[in-house]
């Protein structure tokens, strides 16, 4: 029988392991703190989908809905009590990790209203309200990689708010995150904050590329447009290791790290398996490289404790591969530049529909415990 523990290995090869899934009941039962104790979990990230699955089971936030609604709380206010009530709790829980190490991890995030997703000024001002509202210095606010999301981005870091991007699906958006954050640390200096106490990931999302070009690749339905089934998301992601290792580097970063500033790690979000026929722990034993974070469903994590090949660093030096694969996936006719607006159209719009269903939810808790 095999000694070997995948997930320490995960983290021995600098990748750090958060969860990405949150609930009163992971909370209240000790599974969080179990996975944390023996999973190498080191962080949490939620969505509108997480928090929409969590209060559709409504026991474990029975109790908290109905005082609110004695209060009179209306629909968005029980919302913003009970998802910042779950987080401030996992906050609490990861703090000796946020202080073991430095701040780099133990980190919890949180999601602004995804309807503002177009919208800089509120999506800024909603980023800001959150952090003030948790209250936690272990805390992340997760900002999508909208057009409309970027000069948020940058107004929210030069507050001294912790930011994780989500939604990035291209290099070319990734390139004007990582512009929006070197932009935000600047504004930050210039306003006085400490740089050491900013951090901030960008979460690159990884599966569902390979969901979408799959797709597209199936209908073409070639020889080589089939061998190329399942390539384009990890190329993708080494494509965006490369794009990030170039921008923390040169006299611009250098000048903000030596004041301090913390790079802002490439995050591989998205990281469940969709597809039966691709190994189930794909998307972590092929995108290990130190000073990332995989964010993983519980599913996952559990797939890689039990079978995961972590096999060193799989992503450092393969950019021309990655671009390889990219150049023969334009060559067979995917139109790479449509995939990528449509994921992103796609995950505001799930993430808003997810949003919707968390209201109706809500406001039938509230109803009930009105009587």
């Amino acid at each position: 029988m095999s000694n070997s523990n995948p997930l320490a290995e995960l983290s021995a090869a600098g990748v750090s392991i958060w969860l990405d899934d949150l609930s009163r009941e992971r909370l209240s039962t000790g599974n969080l703190a179990s996975l944390i104790a023996e999973k190498n979990v080191v962080g949490v990230t939620t969505n509108p989908t997480i928090f929409a699955a969590a209060l559709s089971d409504g026991a474990a936030y029975d109790e908290q809905v109905r005082e609110l609604a004695a209060r009179g709380a209306d629909v968005h206010a029980t919302v913003r009590e009970v998802t910042t009530t779950d987080v401030r709790h996992a906050c609490d829980l990861f703090r000796d990790t946020y202080d073991a190490t430095d701040g780099v991890d133990g980190r919890v995030s949180i999601e602004v209203d995804p309807r503002l997703a177009k919208d800089s000024e509120r999506t800024a001002a909603e980023a800001l309200d959150l952090w003030k509202t948790v209250d936690r210095p272990n805390l992340m606010v997760k900002i999508p990689a909208t057009i409309e999301g970027l000069p948020a981005i940058t107004r929210t870091l030069a507050e001294g708010v912790s930011v994780n991007v989500t939604l990035i699906f291209s290099v070319e958006r990734y390139r004007k995150v990582m512009e929006a954050f070197l932009t935000g640390l600047e504004q930050a200096k210039a306003n006085g904050h400490d740089l050491r106490t900013i951090h901030s990931v960008a979460s690159f999302f990884v599966s569902r590329v390979d969901s979408e070009i799959d797709k597209r690749l199936d209908a073409i339905d070639s020889p080589k447009a089939k061998e190329l089934r399942g390539k384009a998301a990890i190329a993708n992601a080494v494509l965006a290791h490369a794009a990030y290792q170039e921008t923390f580097t040169g006299e611009r970063w250098e000048a903000l790290a030596a004041d301090g500033a913390r790079a802002q790690r490439p995050l591989w979000a998205s990281t469940g398996v969709k597809d039966p026929n691709y190994s189930d722990t794909r998307y972590v034993d092929q995108l290990v490289v130190p000073n990332v974070v995989n964010t993983m469903p519980e599913k996952t994590l559990h797939a890689v404790a039990d079978h995961g090949r972590i096999e060193g660093d799989t992503v450092t030096g393969r950019a021309d591969q990655a671009q390889q694969v990219f150049d023969e996936l334009v060559e067979v006719g995917i139109d790479l530049d449509d995939v990528f607006v449509t994921l992103e159209t796609e995950g505001v719009d799930k993430f808003e529909k997810s949003w919707a269903e968390l209201l109706d939810t809500v406001t039938g808790q509230l109803d009930q415990a009105k009587g």
